[in-house]
């Protein structure tokens, strides 16, 4: 059943918002405080001591990103990589991949293994199709320790991390295809999967993941469910045999991120494929493409609206990441991070 935090809708609602139109000014308004000192923030995750690893994305053709540290609620800014001094000691992932010649990150996963490190997975589109693997150590210093090479073709967004090592990615479509893909996805035609990679088989198709345009993803805690985001909605996979255990039928998707209270925070694409298209040719600013941050129930998918918002400050949100009670959102397509505060 869908039911909305109506509180948060009405503050955010910006009445007379103008989505198509760049958003030059950094005022903040409508609920979100907005910090304009980012590249396309397109993903980000807590670190192991509580500050915020944010994903820079250059864009899927490979221009230049980069990882940063943020610190709330001091807002100290931090380069993480491409960074000289960031060790390169390869230990993980693929022996045969070296280090990028470049860098353009897109979607990033934390997780603590099992032997108790917290590894770093980030897709890669700079100079070849990637998953790149750091350390990060408790102060939020990474060393780069690895990284492997997508297959054939791939053009991937998302990532997440299983405890073994291995990780889910996601595979959008086929690398030079973009414009028959996005055709495809508007009518629900199968444009890509995901992936499973372990250090001992290497790629495999993830059982039930076929679906148009498969973005965000996660796992459930024992990593038994796959939680997939694609162009039509979201799905619930039984990782082991492919069955689809839930599903629901949304707006486009993007990043996914778990909740304080144990739901799935789902950044979702409310607006029109102009719009999200006009967003990608965004010169500078922000775009303003109407967003909805949704609150999916991990057994059955129900959904809560939790943010609703068109135009300035911010727009085209792809993430929600949840810090006591304060929402972080980052976007594909502008110069800053919102800041949602609906703490009680």
């Amino acid at each position: 059943m869908r039911s909305i935090n109506i509180a948060a809708v009405l503050l955010l609602a910006g009445c007379g918002s103008d989505s198509l139109t760049p958003i030059l000014g950094c005022e903040s308004g409508f609920g979100i405080e907005v910090d304009c000192r980012f590249q396309n923030p397109e993903d980000m995750v807590l670190s192991p001591d509580g500050r915020i690893i944010v994903s820079q994305f250059g864009g899927m053709e490979g221009s230049p990103g980069s990882l940063v540290l943020y610190e709330p609620p001091s807002g100290m800014l931090t380069a993480l990589f491409p960074d000289p001094s960031v060790r390169m000691e390869p230990e993980w992932g693929d022996p045969a991949c070296a280090l990028p010649d470049a860098f353009s990150p897109h979607g990033i996963d934390l997780e603590t293994r099992l032997d108790g490190r917290h590894q770093l997975a980030v897709v890669n589109h700079g100079g070849r199709e990637s998953v790149e693997l750091f350390e990060v150590d408790g102060g939020g210093v990474l060393t780069w320790r690895g990284c492997v090479e997508a297959p054939e073709g791939a053009l991937l967004n998302d990532v997440v991390v299983l405890r073994d090592g291995g990780f889910w990615v996601t595979r959008m479509f086929d690398r030079g295809s973009d414009t028959w893909a996005f055709l495809r996805a508007q009518f629900g035609f199968d444009t890509g999967w995901a992936y499973a990679w372990s250090q001992a088989t290497g790629f495999s198709k993830l059982p039930g993941s076929d679906a148009a345009f498969p973005n965000g993803i996660e796992k459930s805690d024992g990593e038994r469910f796959a939680y997939l985001n694609t162009f039509t909605g979201a799905r619930k996979i039984d990782a082991a045999t492919g069955d689809v255990v839930a599903e629901r039928s949304m707006k486009p998707l993007d990043n996914s991120y778990w909740s304080e209270d144990g739901r799935l925070l789902v950044a979702s694409h409310t607006g029109s494929i102009g719009e999200l298209l006009a967003c990608m040719s965004v010169p500078e600013g922000a775009c303003g493409m109407p967003f909805e941050i949704v609150a999916l129930d991990p057994d059955d998918l129900s959904e809560q609206v939790m943010i609703a918002h068109e135009g300035a400050p911010m727009g085209g949100a792809t993430v929600a990441l949840q810090r006591d009670g304060i929402y972080y959102l980052g976007t594909f397509a502008g110069d800053r991070m919102g800041i949602v505060d609906l703490s009680p």
